[in-house]
């Protein structure tokens, strides 16, 4: 599928799935949806699945160097390419489809729409939303909204494309 094809509503789960046995990002991914579910489930059971997975989440947290909270809304369809460094604020919310690169922050409540790609570096400094297919360049410091479709870089961050 091609990056215009990429829907900003219908999650692409295959974007999340584990293809090698080291795909930390995905492992990452896998534990955060498997601990909410079982949080979401309540119940013994669920109680004892969700501690295993918040272990798991712990493990691929500190492999990857990332910091992605057990509570926070996440898209379906987030690929994490490079996970290493990667830090989001519990109150971010990350639509469907987005890729994060390497060492990118979510500061504070950012509300990332469907299929938005953050490039490696970049520093979303919230409150502040991106629309849906915007484009956060390499090492952009963000500090106010950015429309849909717009392609945003520099620091501060201005509207390039």
């Amino acid at each position: 599928m091609s990056e215009k094809q990429i829907s900003a509503e219908v999650p692409d789960w295959s974007r999340e799935d584990i293809r090698r046995f080291w795909d930390p990002g995905q492992k990452l991914i896998r534990a955060l949806r498997r601990y909410q579910a079982a949080r979401a489930q309540g119940g013994v059971l669920a109680m004892i699945a969700g501690k295993y997975w918040a272990l798991n989440h712990l493990f691929w947290s500190t492999m990857c160097q990332t910091e992605l909270h057990l509570n926070t809304e996440v898209g379906g369809g987030l690929r994490l390419t490079h996970p290493t460094g990667i830090i989001i604020h519990p109150d971010a919310r990350i639509g469907v489809n987005c890729m994060i690169f390497h060492q990118v922050t979510l500061a504070g409540p950012v509300v990332l729409g469907g299929h938005v790609d953050v490039g490696a570096g970049a520093k979303l400094i919230g409150p502040l939303t991106v629309g849906d297919h915007a484009v956060i360049g390499a090492n952009a410091v963000v500090t106010k909204d950015v429309p849909a479709g717009a392609t945003v870089a520099g620091i501060p961050a201005k509207i390039i494309g």
